[in-house]
């Protein structure tokens, strides 16, 4: 029981940083001027790009790699309710590829209305699948998955996340190696130029 509690709220953080994400693209969407019918190309590409990504950390959860499989495999019963959380991220990749087109390959101003009005759907419908997640989904997945699977999913989680720490850390210990290299020729001319002054 302890493992699928840590495993429902590691879960849980993961979806309050796309919500977090969710609210700020739609901070972002209001604070445009609304004195004008059309927007900026390039802001609007910003935003895309912004909309795309969460759309993307949206997808690409934990979640949707270890525990839905797991669902599937211990139960039927949640079927239904993963094609309805599918059809929620269908509407949103449509709703992202209206906005996108809004924004086209040429710099011409973008329409306001339909810009904005897709990416708000966009937005609606993670949000919508996100709350769908925490209120039917992790209810059905901590009485249908059994311990020893939520045990295979917290080492699944732990694994993943040891994996992208390695990897995030490895650029950064490149660098510091760089540097240090660098850093150690530059202080060994030194050292030869004043042995040869001397």
């Amino acid at each position: 029981m302890l493992t699928s509690t840590y495993t429902l709220v590691a879960l849980s953080v993961e979806q309050t940083t796309v919500r977090a994400a969710l609210q700020s693209l739609l901070d972002e969407l209001r604070a445009l001027p609304g004195d004008f019918s059309t927007l900026a190309a390039g802001r609007a590409a910003q935003l895309c790009t912004a909309l795309r990504q969460a759309y993307e950390n949206c997808h690409w959860r934990k979640l949707d790699k270890f525990l839905v499989p797991a669902l599937r495999r211990s139960t039927a019963a949640a079927d239904r309710l993963l094609e309805e959380l599918e059809r929620l991220s269908g509407q949103a990749a449509s709703a992202m590829a209206t906005a996108e087109a809004c924004v086209g390959a040429a710099d011409r101003p973008v329409p306001r209305d339909v810009f904005c009005g897709a990416v708000e759907s966009c937005v609606a419908a993670l949000r919508c699948r996100l709350e769908r997640e925490e209120h039917e989904l992790f209810p059905l997945a901590r009485a249908a998955v059994g311990g020893d699977a939520w045990f295979a999913i917290a080492n699944q989680m732990l694994a993943h996340d040891a994996y992208a720490q390695e990897h995030r850390a490895g650029p950064r210990r490149l660098r510091h190696e760089l540097v240090g290299h660098a850093g150690h020729d530059v202080h060994a001319r030194r050292q030869a130029t004043l042995t040869a002054a001397h």
